[in-house]
């Protein structure tokens, strides 16, 4: 399992770097309408769950396929309404941010402990899942009531969960190097 993941490093990679190009978009544009945001946060949710989807079909990464899927069905679900439906409420889609933070940060704290056995460093996978429960709490029982702040929160939460990810992507892949140094793997063959 690790080796297959230390060979797919670089989709996690992506799915961090979409997370900071969100996350900056909200930042440099502060004063963005709340349909702007829906429509920016539909965005990131649906392509984060065609990722997990497709992870989960592919079996690329060390997260229960059905959990992953089921992640990725929510996140898709979740793209798809606030793109059909822009003319959301700000404490709306708040809610749904919140559960979708939750939701996705449990799955993420899951495969961490999953693979701790097999990943060294699990803790960066670990650290991006508790960054988004605790982002998702905090939305629940504080909720914020201008576009402004949510827009600020929203964009902080996907820059940390996405350098949580890039950072966890990397090592997973200098990991893999030093296995597969370790095991000579990628050497090449002596005649």
């Amino acid at each position: 399992m690790f080796d297959l993941m230390a060979r797919h490093w670089w989709v996690l990679a992506v799915r961090g770097a979409f997370a900071i190009l969100f996350g900056a978009v909200a930042l440099i544009w502060p004063a963005i309408t709340v349909w702007a945001l829906v429509v920016l946060f539909g965005a990131f949710a649906l392509a984060d769950g065609l990722v997990a989807v497709m992870l989960a079909v592919r079996g690329t990464t060390g997260a229960p396929r059905g959990l992953l899927a089921l992640s990725g069905a929510a996140g898709i679900a979740l793209g798809i309404a606030a793109i059909g439906w822009p003319g959301i409420t700000a404490f709306v889609l708040l809610m749904l941010i919140a559960a979708w933070a939750v939701a996705t940060g449990v799955l993420e704290i899951v495969a961490a402990i999953a693979l701790r056995k097999e990943l060294r460093g699990e803790w960066a996978y670990l650290l991006s899942g508790a960054i988004s429960v605790l982002f998702g709490i905090l939305l629940f029982v504080w909720p914020v009531s201008g576009a402004l702040a949510v827009v600020w929160l929203i964009g902080l939460f996907a820059i940390l969960t996405g350098a949580a990810m890039v950072g966890a992507a990397f090592r997973l892949r200098r990991l893999g190097h030093e296995t597969a140094g370790r095991h000579g793997m990628g050497a090449a063959p002596q005649h």
